[in-house]
């Protein structure tokens, strides 16, 4: 089952992408490849450079956030195969150890060329950074990211403060993989499955299946070009959303019956949140990653306006995932708790106790009602 969306889509790691070889001939084509922001001078020059820097780079690491999920990881890999294709020498990595690739996203071609961290050279020619709102979500690879000469950052979270040598940044993007389409338009890279496979799994992720307030017009488009190629859009969305273990039904089980509404909280508009304990991911054999959709079941209540799921790993530490439904800047909550995100969704990570946590979010919640 893992590998049946890209059987339906084609070869993983392949694909027949055509691009331009030097820098003069993608900047050529710059006036007919319009961005999402192309109109905007500043974004416009910006995207020159980065494209000029990929255009002299021989060697390129591409990293996403530890924990990637289909936006991190399918920005990354999407990128990395139109790299590859174009003569390019290109590591994928993220700063976890171990380095798990979680199990909803095992479908996705690229995956030979991802390495772990420890293969990431100390200096980088050049670093492409995917999806990764704060410095902090580098884990591993930050101090090798900041080493290269050129750190490029593409990503959409509105709380991202700018770091890296070049920001590609568009709060208004619904997923990062929107703007490595804009990237690889502008490289000249022509979309196959394998490409398109990434980049659909990016966006259908990080709209939620485009049901989310960010998802636009031009979002829809980007989807009728990628459905274009010959995915299996529905494998896919069946990997994603439709397909667990017997262990995850146990563990949303447990979480539900632990889930707490209080009416008062959020200046009266209400929260509902629960947590998972690591025993218990152990005793169902059932990895964090496995459990990222539980917020998606909390959020459902009409009461609640905000709900919170805290994921505790093995050392005690507490992720934290949170949305809302509008009323509420939950990445303004969540930056007070060290974390960021999106006003609708955003998370953290805390090594206090369960109470203290819910404590802390709670009176974030009081500072950040829209």
């Amino acid at each position: 089952m893992a590998g049946e969306p890209a059987a339906a889509g084609s070869a993983a790691g392949t694909g027949s992408t055509t691009g331009a070889s030097s820098t003069d001939t993608v900047e050529g084509a710059l006036a007919v490849l319009p961005g999402p922001r192309a109109e905007e001078s500043g974004f416009e020059l910006l995207w020159q450079q980065v494209v000029a820097e990929i255009g002299r780079a021989r060697s390129i690491d591409l990293i996403c956030h530890i924990c990637p999920d289909g936006d991190a990881l399918g920005s990354a890999l999407a990128a990395g195969l139109a790299l590859k294709g174009l003569g390019k020498e290109v590591r994928v990595s993220f700063g976890d150890d171990p380095q798990i690739v979680p199990e909803s996203l095992a479908f996705l071609p690229g995956q030979e060329l991802i390495v772990p961290a420890s293969a990431v050279p100390d200096s980088p020619e050049l670093v492409l950074c995917f999806d990764v709102a704060a410095e902090s979500r580098l884990g591993l690879l930050h101090d090798k990211a900041f080493a290269a000469p050129v750190l490029v950052v593409l990503d959409h979270h509105a709380s991202n403060p700018g770091f890296g040598t070049h920001q590609l940044i568009d709060p208004d993007a619904p997923a990062t993989a929107v703007l490595v389409d804009e990237l690889l338009r502008r490289l000249g890279v022509e979309l196959d499955q394998s490409l398109a496979t990434c980049l659909y799994t990016g966006v259908a992720t990080d709209t939620g299946s485009f049901r989310y307030r960010a998802t636009t017009p031009a979002t829809h488009e980007l989807a009728g070009r990628l459905l274009a190629t010959g995915i299996r859009h529905d494998l896919i969305s069946r990997q994603l959303w439709d397909t667990s273990s017997f262990g995850y039904l146990k563990v949303l089980a447990g979480a539900l019956d632990r889930a707490v509404y209080e009416p008062d909280a959020a200046d009266g508009l209400g929260l509902v949140w629960t947590w998972v304990p690591y025993q218990e991911l152990v005793l169902f054999s059932v990895t964090v990653e496995e459990i990222e959709g539980l917020i998606d079941i909390l959020r459902r209540p009409a009461e609640a306006e905000v709900a919170l799921v805290l994921k505790q790993d093995p050392d005690g530490t507490l992720r934290g995932s949170s949305r809302s439904k509008g009323a509420v800047d939950v990445a303004a909550a969540c930056a007070e708790l060290g974390g960021g995100g999106h006003v609708y969704a955003a998370g953290f990570s805390a090594r206090e106790d369960v109470d203290v946590v819910v404590r802390r979010f709670r009176a974030a919640l009081r500072a950040h009602r829209d």
